[in-house]
């Protein structure tokens, strides 16, 4: 067994995978699936070559599988190979996956068990969970907040060798939300004709993705910010006509999250560019964007647009509905934003 490293986290799993260091267990556990998967997929694709994969290498699934039946493929020896590797997926759905601790004290050095437990939290304080940190590797993978998914796409990009823009990584994030497997889906077709080292930006991002370059939820949150009534009109016009791209319920998470923001820079006592950056959660790109939008916004205002915004997202989510269509609902908030 490798010895103990200080840190467990997704960098340093696979790059001990790579470097064919190797752990009994591997209890991949959390919110965001990307993560799980990516290591799992890594052992099922290159800790074993085809030959040995033939004789050594077994994928289960959670619903199909009981503890018994996951123990007894584990303590086998592997045939012509150094490893064998067993990947349990979706173990969530297997009943009282505690019960593996009787293996997990003692596993075979030979085996890499793999136990995919997808969406569920685990509650480390528990005998089974220490047991897995002693012998192995027990990894969370949290759900990323909305505000670290366009620094996690720049990051992500500059590990394929391209660049991406600011401006490019707020319109995948407002795009396609915070599932990072639909990110790096749209990011591997982005690339394909894009030379290495060159940078993506909002405008390739707007022609390949199909984001609509003028009327999008980061264009009305800047004009928003400037209160411009006639592009803010303009766009959310655009919006009503075409709710399945521009769903109200996508639409009022942006601005609250915006708004809020612009409530926290008033009580910033240090209000230079890298610390606003810093509190906010933003690139320093787009920190000018804000002190300008905080300038046009009073605190009390700020406090009633929040509150108006709690009010229409109930509403868009059939809470006190009413029998107003969503294209109109948006023209009212955006409304009782402006004046």
């Amino acid at each position: 067994m490798a010895p103990r490293k200080n840190e467990v986290s997704f960098e340093n799993i696979l790059q001990d995978l790579k470097n064919k260091i190797f752990y009994p267990i591997y209890f991949l556990y959390g919110e965001e699936p990307f993560f799980i998967d990516e290591i799992s997929n890594y052992i099922e694709q290159n800790v074993l070559n085809d030959l040995e994969k033939e004789f050594n290498q077994t994928v289960i699934y959670g619903k199909d599988a009981d503890i018994p039946t996951i123990i007894s493929y584990a303590k086998r020896f592997p045939m012509m190979a150094n490893y064998q590797v067993i990947i349990v997926k979706e173990a969530q759905d297997i009943d009282k996956i505690e019960e593996l601790e009787a293996y997990v004290e003692n596993p075979l050095a030979s085996t890499l068990l793999v136990i995919c437990y997808k969406y569920e939290k685990a509650d480390r304080r528990k005998s089974f969970f220490k047991l897995v940190e002693k012998t192995g590797i027990l990894f969370e993978s949290p759900r990323l907040y909305d505000n670290k998914i366009p620094d996690w796409i720049a990051n992500y990009v500059s590990t394929l060798n391209y660049s991406i823009t600011p401006k490019a990584c707020v319109l995948l994030t407002e795009f396609l939300g915070n599932d990072l497997s639909k990110v790096v889906n749209e990011i591997s077709k982005l690339i394909i004709n894009i030379p290495k080292g060159q940078a993506i930006t909002e405008e390739y991002v707007e022609k390949n993705i199909g984001i609509s370059k003028d009327f999008n939820v980061f264009e009305l949150q800047k004009a928003l910010g400037r209160k411009d009534i006639l592009r803010s009109n303009q766009i959310i016009t655009y919006f009503a006509a075409n709710l399945r791209e521009n769903p109200l319920v996508k639409v009022i998470p942006m601005l609250y999250s915006f708004f809020s923001k612009l409530l926290v820079l008033h009580h910033l006592e240090d209000k230079s560019k890298n610390n606003v950056a810093s509190v906010l959660g933003v690139n320093p790109f787009f920190v000018s964007d804000f002190q300008q939008a905080a300038a046009n916004y009073r605190p009390s205002k700020l406090v009633y647009i929040i509150s108006v915004l709690r009010e229409y997202d109930l509403k868009a989510k059939g809470v006190d509905s009413t029998s107003t269509p969503d294209g109109e609902l948006m023209k009212e908030l955006v409304f009782k934003i402006l004046h």
